[in-house]
């Protein structure tokens, strides 16, 4: 959901995987994010973080006073991007402005730092995501995040004409936003999808399938040769989420997904797409077409399954690549491909679910606030957007953020390729940044459906329950998908 990353998702999406999140790349850690909540409610309260001795004189070239000689408290998720990229970032950092840092990789984002931010000692800058990823609503909700519109208004490093959230692409810090307000930087551009080996296709002599139809009959060859249809990481439902999620924006088109972000009575219940996308991903379970034990499978268990040609396919976000670059084969191909059509498909199969995972926050009682704001800047220019792609195999927000001579792996390369052919057909779910909660609970009724303990009638039942309990919160009419 990392985001982008492992166990997001994500989303937020994307992500990084709660995309991922989260998306991730994107939300799994329910029961954490409402401890939180519940711990907040009587502690960490209070006012900024007083600067103090750690700022620095203001240049146009230090626009926030970073101070030579203080310290940056960094926390990053080690997951489907690993941390090898933030350390290449912390490094120039210390030698270009002296500040030097001391870093945390760890996939136990809540276990690590639920107890600092009820003390009211948070780290400076996080990579907020994974499976245990402190919900970033929980977080804004209590008064916990900086706003980073300071950050996005100052100067770019690369062109001081322009401002920092000029540079970026376009919508990628939608999912960032809560009740108008920037307060998370989903830094990683993500794509997801279906995944495939390109050695495994050329040696079974199938093509890469474009409509369902043609899905289902690999995945039916598949089982004939003993090789399993569809991998899922069925620990993680968020996984999953990203095939059932894409056919429903897919059939029905962009008022589908903006149905659901926006809590509409009739988002599942009542929905032509989403009954149609429910049914079909239910069919793969229903015809046994899944890969046998995935469904008790963690993120990395299903993944190196199908990198030992175990599965024909596997939905992720575009952190899978890196993430098992030391499981992956070195002839596997890696493959991205939007996800196959449904008969009257309101997109075209080109259309991607792609946008920002992977969110970076600012306490707002960080201790070096502006340390931190000058290295967020610096993380939106070229020379570090290359040395992430470099590190982790995947691309920023940041337009042409990569310099042209960096070569990338197949897999990424193929996202590229897919996000040029889809041009502004693109798409994005909001509802796992904006609604924790009703995102689990969407999670949880995919794990029921896949283990077939529930029918899709059910689920698309549990699933608007989820949007109307959702919708009589009277937050929730601060946010709006336009």
């Amino acid at each position: 959901m990392g985001s982008t990353s492992g166990e997001n998702r994500g989303s937020t999406g994307v992500g990084r995987r709660d995309l991922i999140k989260r998306s991730a790349a994107l939300g799994l850690a329910g029961v954490p994010a409402m401890s939180f909540l519940s711990a907040c409610a009587s502690g960490g309260g209070g006012g900024d973080s007083d600067e103090g001795d750690v700022k620095g004189d203001v240049s146009k070239a230090n626009p926030f006073g970073a101070k030579k000689g203080s310290k940056l408290d960094v926390v990053v998720f080690k997951g489907g991007y690993g941390d090898d990229y933030a350390k290449a970032w912390e490094a120039d950092f210390g030698k270009k402005l002296g500040i030097t840092s001391s870093h945390t990789g760890t996939q136990e984002i809540t276990g690590k730092l639920q107890p600092r931010f009820n003390a009211g000692n948070p780290p400076d800058i996080v990579d907020d995501s994974g499976a245990q990823q402190i919900k970033i609503d929980v977080l804004y909700r209590n008064d916990s995040l900086l706003d980073l519109s300071e950050v996005l208004d100052a100067p770019s490093v690369d062109d001081p004409g322009k401002k920092v959230r000029d540079t970026l692409i376009p919508g990628t810090l939608d999912p960032g936003v809560q009740e108008g307000k920037v307060v998370a930087l989903n830094y990683i551009y993500t794509v997801w999808g279906l995944w495939y080996s390109g050695k495994l296709f050329k040696e079974k002599g199938w093509e890469a399938p474009r409509t369902w139809d043609d899905f289902l009959a690999i995945c039916k060859d598949a089982k004939k040769q003993g090789i399993g249809g569809l991998a899922h990481q069925g620990k993680y439902p968020y996984y999953i989420n990203v095939a059932i999620m894409d056919l429903i924006a897919k059939k029905g088109g962009i008022d589908a997904v903006k149905a659901i972000d926006n809590l509409d009575p009739k988002a599942f219940a009542g929905s032509d797409a989403a009954e149609a996308g429910i049914e079909a991903i239910y069919e793969v379970v229903e015809k046994g077409l899944l890969m046998p034990g995935t469904n008790g499978l963690t993120h990395t268990e299903s993944q190196t399954r199908w990198n030992q040609y175990k599965a024909a396919f596997i939905t992720s976000g575009s952190w899978l690549e890196n993430e098992q670059l030391k499981q992956t084969p070195a002839d596997f191909d890696m493959k991205f491909l939007p996800m196959p059509l449904l008969s009257g498909s309101e997109m075209p199969f080109e259309a991607i679910r792609a946008g920002s995972g992977e969110p970076f926050i600012i306490p707002r009682k960080a201790g070096n606030l502006p340390g931190a704001k000058e290295f967020m800047r610096r993380m939106l220019s070229k020379e570090w957007s290359t040395l992430f792609a470099k590190e982790a195999n995947s691309l920023t927000i940041l337009k042409d953020g990569v310099d042209p001579g960096v070569k990338l792996r197949p897999g990424t390369q193929s996202t590229v390729e897919a996000s040029k052919a889809a041009g502004s057909n693109t798409f994005r779910y909001l509802y796992p940044e904006w609604y924790s909660e009703m995102d689990t609970a969407i999670q949880n009724a995919s794990n029921e459906l896949m283990a077939k303990r529930i029918q899709p009638k059910e689920w698309l039942k549990r699933c608007q329950a989820a949007v109307d309990k959702q919708a009589k919160d009277p937050a929730s009419k601060k946010n709006r998908h336009e």
